[in-house]
């Protein structure tokens, strides 16, 4: 995989993604023992920002320093990619000083031009068009807990983004059984289905598609989003009347069979997508999976990089 990029999860192989997995296991346990893992020793990430994030600037700068290298952060003033100078010129620039480059930007295409002229591997932290590094991380704590993907039910309720296109590509290439519920209007973009029904045909996976905020019986994780993303502040009181009766709470739980295990990729708007009771429940794992975007982006750099 090394000197490969990261644009989109359809890039990845079944293959790529559990070598992904594996490592991402390894390192953790590692990291957990206090062993030294300092493989990227005197490696250089250069991590361009348009949209701030928590979990992905510290995730990226924290890995890259246990990995024994340095994360540069580029913030939307610093580069103003596609403005100051054209996307192009930024990545040859980029590419020339840096061993790797990470995106979290507004538009797919800002990622793939890039990735297309960098010359160094490039990591999508983020773009409206998808979230590999989530969706990734989902899986992967939903392998640490259940020790399975193959077969697993994943419903993920509400606005059919950047996550949930993610989600529905990478389940597909693992064998995951995804449920995806959203209002009409709201669904996921019909390009990113028909990618996911040619690898489920190999996998397995079952892909189900719903407009029902109440069809979740049977499912083994249930997962919800915020319903307004960055950009989308303007629509956040109207997505609100919309989406109110696809919040995940406690009845809804108990209509999944009350077992799920339930996931947020945060950050969370409490009282609108998820309840408190259940963000912090015993059914909730969404720290263990931010806990896990450190490890398995640690594990993304050193395969690429």
């Amino acid at each position: 995989m090394k000197g490969r990029s990261l644009v989109s999860i359809a890039d990845f192989s079944t293959e790529d993604i559990w070598q992904v997995w594996w490592l991402a296991d390894e390192l953790k346990l590692r990291q957990k023992m206090g062993e030294p893992h300092r493989i990227l020793e005197g490696k250089q990430l250069a991590m361009v920002f348009q949209k701030p994030s928590l979990r992905t600037q510290v995730s990226f700068e924290t890995g890259m320093s246990q990995l024994g290298g340095h994360a540069l952060y580029l913030g939307p003033d610093h580069i103003q990619l596609g403005k100051r100078e054209s996307v192009p010129d930024a990545a040859r620039v980029l590419g020339r000083m840096a061993d790797g480059i990470m995106a979290r930007v507004f538009a797919q295409k800002d990622v793939e031009e890039l990735a297309r002229y960098a010359g160094v591997p490039v990591i999508n932290g983020l773009s409206d068009e998808e979230h590999p590094c989530q969706s990734l991380t989902d899986l992967f704590t939903i392998y640490e807990k259940l020790r399975r993907v193959e077969g697993v039910n994943l419903t993920y309720i509400g606005d059919g983004n950047n996550v949930a296109s993610a989600l529905l590509l990478n389940a597909a290439k693992v064998g995951m059984n995804i449920t995806i519920i959203s209002p009409e209007g709201y669904e996921v973009k019909p390009m990113y289905i028909q990618k996911a029904r040619t690898d489920a045909s190999l996998s397995g996976s079952q892909l189900r598609f719903s407009n029902d905020p109440e069809d979740v019986a049977g499912s083994d994780i249930i997962y919800t989003d915020t319903w307004a993303s960055m950009g989308q502040e303007s629509e956040a009181d109207m997505r609100l009347r919309i989406f109110r009766s696809y919040q995940v709470n406690e009845r809804l739980l108990h209509r999944a069979g009350g077992k799920a295990l339930v996931m947020h990729c945060l950050p969370a708007h409490r009282g609108q997508e998820i309840t408190d009771e259940l963000m912090d429940g015993p059914s909730s794992i969404v720290f263990d999976q931010a806990e896990n975007r450190l490890h398995v982006q640690k594990a993304l750099l050193a395969l690429l990089i």
